[in-house]
């Protein structure tokens, strides 16, 4: 990675910028020294102002060293910090591990989302990381919505894996890679991969007298970033398949099994929605995250739906069901 130190960065309503020793006031009146706020964090809510000075200034010097991380979150509004957002390096990973925490009469109002935005680009842009990820307390489900707001993904929770002020707990993990941000920040630019890689395996051939292959073309994107593509099958029997369900067999012979999103092409150039089998297929396949599906209807006008709008009740109750 190229490290370039705790620089200032710039999003919509927020500066995120270098402490200096002249923050150690606003920092102590505006989240140091409640107990709310450091709750479930790793350093007690500060006594004193003292306490205050000793860290503003240690980040301060810190400043100058380029590996570390420590950014004041400062609404262009107040001018004064309000929070912190903070990252841990690893070079043998490509990985910054953020923390972040802002005062309690600044909650619910998506600062610190903002926040993890900003630094996420940061990393993924400047210094050139892998890896953003980051941890949560499961008691604290509201940090663990910011993570998700950003487009990090659950990886699992590590039970009694850390301690905060409230001794061992459970730690909640969540990560984004570049390739992942980079198709979040880029959406049309996916979509058109996977047209043009439905585009080249569509052709409508008859097999033989009773089979024809090919008219309907299918491509998939995986949540690792891999395409798959598949062709409809047409028999005179039963025995025909659509080109969605074709492309999620190619994925699953792959060893892979999570969608992010599907389009197919139909024979008069057009995207439409899949069928009722391959919705089910799709909701059985995922039976949590179905919902989660984006699917193409119109790739001219670039309607987008969601696998759980056209699938908005499902027929088992229970996982994934209504």
């Amino acid at each position: 990675m190229n490290h370039k130190g705790t620089k200032t960065l710039e999003t919509e309503r927020l500066f995120l910028r270098p402490f200096t020793s002249e923050d150690a006031e606003p920092m102590f009146y505006n989240w140091a020294s409640d107990p709310e706020v450091t709750k479930y964090l790793t350093w007690p809510a500060y006594t004193g102002m003292e306490d205050a000075r000793k860290i503003t200034a240690l980040w301060a010097e810190e400043n100058k060293d380029l590996r570390k991380y420590q950014w004041a979150i400062v609404p262009k509004e107040l001018a004064e910090p309000i929070g912190s957002i903070s990252a841990k390096i690893d070079d043998r990973t490509d990985s910054a591990t953020i923390g972040y925490c802002i005062g309690r009469r600044f909650w619910g109002q998506g600062i610190t989302t903002e926040a993890l935005q900003g630094v996420m680009k940061f990393f993924f842009d400047e210094v050139g990381a892998n890896c953003v990820n980051a941890c949560h307390d499961p008691r604290n489900p509201g940090s663990g919505r910011v993570m998700q707001k950003c487009g990090m993904t659950y990886e699992g929770t590590w039970r009694a894996g850390g301690v905060n002020n409230q001794g061992v707990c459970d730690e909640c993990w969540y990560s984004i890679l570049k390739d992942e941000y980079r198709r979040k920040q880029h959406p049309g630019a996916i979509w058109d991969r996977l047209y043009e890689a439905a585009l080249a395996v569509q052709g409508s051939r008859r097999v033989s007298s009773y089979v024809e292959a090919g008219g309907v073309a299918a491509a998939l994107l995986t949540k690792s970033g891999h395409v798959y593509t598949g062709v409809c099958v047409d028999t005179c029997s039963t025995l025909g398949i659509c080109a969605e369900r074709n492309a999620i067999f190619h994925m699953l012979t792959s060893g892979e099994q999570e969608i992010e999103k599907i389009l197919a092409i139909m024979p008069d150039g057009q995207t439409g929605a899949p069928c009722g089998a391959c919705r089910e297929l799709m909701v059985q396949l995922m039976p949590k995250h179905y919902r989660e599906i984006e699917v193409m209807l119109d790739y001219e006008r670039k309607r987008i739906v969601t696998l759980g709008e056209l699938t908005p009740e499902w027929w088992i109750q229970g996982e994934g069901g209504y």
